[in-house]
């Protein structure tokens, strides 16, 4: 699936993929970044399932997690988020996928500290170790990359205020302050994936009802964000990602069109939440 990947699917929870470019680095308007206010809490962990559909194919092709504890990370207290995502074994033989994320930031401030990427895609392989340096006389990403079609590379990437990885960008919007959000604006955001920094935006389209196969009808928040054009997505279409209408901010159901078929990512089960699951209506 490229640069992002099934991950970035999956993600969508953030998991928002590479999107067209936007500008300068900025932050998501947030209510809370200490530990005792923001949406989640150690011990969280939320499970997926992916689908895909095209012509007579349709039917359920992985499964994804998302787990959240904390840790010590050079004497700071750290969330400690990850992400695995895998196809089922019937479809390894037709594309095999496995996808290990890994990030640390900091509990008070959400501040990116260190994070790991570990691809397998059919034959492509993509494995990122990073560590933010905020101390430096000019921050930067320390950013160790390999990648099955480039081999090994050392960069030095441009570090600014709210630039995150994938994981920790996720983190940081389940808290964003829709009393400071307007329908139908472009709100940008930054995250660095291999070799490079993204800036991007997500949109806010309203408040509605879902039905979440496996899960039940949730009272959501519709958000969607535009496709970089590329070998899976075509472009022309936004990705759409249905977020729990409470305190909680849950990923419950996110879904694209791809150039052949659409995948779709839907929450299926989830323990340790901090606050009720209240917009689970039925």
């Amino acid at each position: 699936m490229g640069r992002c990947g099934f991950i970035s699917v999956l993600a969508a929870i953030t998991l928002l993929l590479p999107l067209n470019a936007y500008g300068q680095s900025n932050c998501i308007p947030v209510y809370a970044r200490t530990e005792d206010a923001v949406a989640y809490k150690a011990g969280e962990k939320l499970s997926f399932k992916m689908h895909y559909s095209w012509g007579i194919i349709n039917s359920d092709i992985g499964t994804g997690e998302v787990s959240l504890d904390t840790v010590r990370f050079s004497g700071v207290k750290a969330f400690h988020c990850r992400v695995t995502g895998k196809t089922a074994r019937l479809y390894d033989a037709f594309f095999k996928v496995r996808e290990d994320f890994n990030s640390w930031f900091s509990c008070d401030g959400l501040v990116p500290l260190r994070f790991t990427r570990d691809t397998h895609e059919g034959r492509y392989v993509a494995k990122n170790d990073y560590n933010y340096l905020w101390d430096a006389s000019k921050p930067y990403i320390d950013a160790k990359i390999f990648t099955s079609s480039q081999g090994d590379v050392i960069r030095q990437l441009p570090l600014k205020p709210c630039t995150f990885d994938l994981p920790s960008l996720f983190f940081f919007a389940r808290n964003i302050d829709m009393s400071r959000v307007q329908a139908d604006i472009k709100y940008p955001m930054t995250f660095a994936i291999d070799d490079d920094i993204y800036d991007v935006y997500f949109i806010y389209r309203g408040r509605c009802t879902k039905k979440v196969k496996g899960l039940g009808t949730v009272k959501c928040l519709r958000f969607a964000a535009k496709l970089l054009e590329g070998a899976v997505f075509n472009g022309d279409a936004d990705i759409d990602i249905y977020i729990s209408d409470d305190l909680n901010r849950l990923p419950v159901l996110f879904g694209a069109p791809i150039k052949y078929g659409n995948v779709e990512g839907r929450m299926m089960a989830y323990s340790g939440l901090k606050y009720p699951f209240s917009s689970l209506v039925d």
